[in-house]
C-alpha cells in the first residue's frame, strides 16, 4: 500500500500537532498509510489520544532530532538516526513510499532532499513552491520561495516549467499562466538576470508565459504561477504573511472598538470567517520541494494539525497524479533538461 512518511519530531508543535494532523489526513483519502518517524514513546502517547485505524499507521522509532540550531549539512550527515534523515531514507529506498512531510529545519529538509533523495536528472536547482491564496478563490504557486537565494536565468526557466507541472498535477490546471516576478510588467524591466530569464521563459513553448508580473499580482493578478529567485520570493512570501496578520489584527480591533461595531460583527460572523479562511495559507499545506526524485513537502515550522493534514494530502495527491514524471517530460519538451550549470 502507498505510504506517506511524516517527520513526527519536526516543527515547533511536535509531536502532538504533527501526529494529530497526519492521522486526520487518513479520513480524507483512502488506500494509503502514514509512517511516523520519531521518538517511539512520545509518538505512541499522542496516538493514544486519537481515534484512528491502527492498520493504517506505522511508527519507525528514532533516537535523534535535527533542530533549527543545528548546521543543516553537518546534522544530516551526523544524525543518521534522526526523524528527518530516517524518513528521507525510507522515501528513497522504499518503493511503496510516495512522499515525505516535515515541519522541521528548512535547511535540513533542503539538504536532506538533495543529498539523500537526489535531483531529477537534468534539474539544475530544486525549488520550494508554496501555494498562495488569491483573490479568485484559488491559489497562485510561488516558485522559488527560499531554496536558491542566488539564481541564473536557466534556473528561473526551469522553475517555470516545474511549477507548471505541479499546477497540472496537484490542481488540475490544464494550461497554467506563468509570470516572472520582477519590478515592472514591461518586458525590459528588471536586472540582467530577469531580462535574460524573461527571454528564456518566452521561448519555452510547453508553458503559457504571460510576461513580467509585480508582487501584487501573486494574490491579485490573473496568473497561476509566479516565478522568482529564492531571495525575492522569500521576501514576498513573508511580506504577504505579515500583511495577512496585520489585516486580521486591525479588523479585530476595529470590530471591538464600540458597541455598534460589536453588534455589526455579530451579523457579519459568517462573512468574517469566510475572509479568514480565504487568507489562510495553511489550508493549502506546505511548500513542495520541486525537482527531487520523490515528493517532499516542507511545512511551516509553526504548523499545527490543520496544515500538516493538508501537507500530507498535498504529498499524496502530487504523487498519485504523477508530479515527478510530469516534471521530467516537460523539461525534456522544453529543451531545458540537462542544460549546463554554468
Amino acid at each position: 500500500m502507498l505510504k506517506i512518511v511524516v517527520d513526527a519530531m519536526g516543527g515547533d508543535n511536535a509531536p502532538a500537532e504533527i501526529v494529530k494532523g497526519a492521522v486526520e489526513a487518513l479520513s480524507e483519502r483512502d488506500n494509503f498509510q502514514i509512517v511516523l518517524t520519531g521518538d517511539g514513546a512520545a509518538v505512541e502517547a499522542e496516538l493514544k489520544k486519537l481515534d484512528y485505524d491502527p492498520a493504517r499507521v506505522e511508527i519507525v522509532p528514532c533516537t535523534e532530532v535535527i533542530t533549527n540550531d543545528d548546521v543543516p549539512t553537518s546534522a544530516v550527515r551526523s544524525k543518521k538516526d534522526s526523524s528527518l534523515v530516517v524518513g528521507m531514507r525510507l522515501l528513497k529506498e522504499d518503493d511503496e513510499v510516495g512522499g515525505f512531510v516535515s515541519a522541521g529545519s528548512t535547511g535540513a529538509v533542503l539538504t536532506g532532499g538533495i543529498l539523500l533523495v537526489g535531483r531529477i536528472k537534468g534539474v539544475l536547482r530544486p525549488a520550494l513552491c508554496p501555494a498562495i491564496p488569491n483573490v479568485r478563490g484559488s491559489q497562485t504557486l510561488l516558485c522559488d520561495c527560499g531554496a536558491n537565494a542566488e539564481c541564473k536565468p536557466a534556473y528561473l526557466a526551469q522553475f517555470g516549467v516545474m511549477a507548471s507541472a505541479f499546477a497540472r498535477a496537484a490542481y488540475g490546471i490544464a494550461r497554467p499562466r506563468v509570470g516572472l516576478l520582477t519590478n515592472g510588467t514591461e518586458e525590459h524591466k528588471g536586472d540582467p538576470l530577469h531580462q535574460e530569464a524573461h527571454q528564456l521563459l518566452k521561448q519555452t513553448g510547453c508553458i503559457d508565459f504571460v510576461g513580467n508580473v509585480e508582487g501584487r499580482d501573486i494574490m491579485y493578478g490573473d496568473i497561476d504561477v509566479a516565478v522568482s529567485d529564492g531571495f525575492s520570493g522569500n521576501i514576498a512570501l513573508k511580506a504577504m504573511e505579515g500583511c495577512g496578520k496585520t489585516v486580521t489584527v486591525i479588523l479585530s480591533e476595529q470590530l471591538r472598538s464600540s458597541v455598534l461595531s460589536k453588534i455589526g460583527a455579530l451579523f457579519m460572523m459568517k462573512q468574517l470567517k469566510n475572509i479568514k479562511n480565504a487568507l489562510d495559507y495553511n489550508r493549502f499545506g506546505g511548500s513542495v520541494f520541486l525537482g527531487l526524485k520523490k515528493v517532499v513537502v516542507k511545512s511551516h515550522g509553526s504548523s499545527k494539525a490543520k496544515s500538516i493534514r493538508a501537507s500530507v494530502i498535498q504529498a499524496l495527491d502530487a504523487y498519485r497524479n504523477g508530479l515527478i514524471g510530469s516534471i521530467e517530460s516537460m523539461l525534456q519538451e522544453a529543451g531545458l533538461s540537462g542544460r549546463a550549470d554554468a
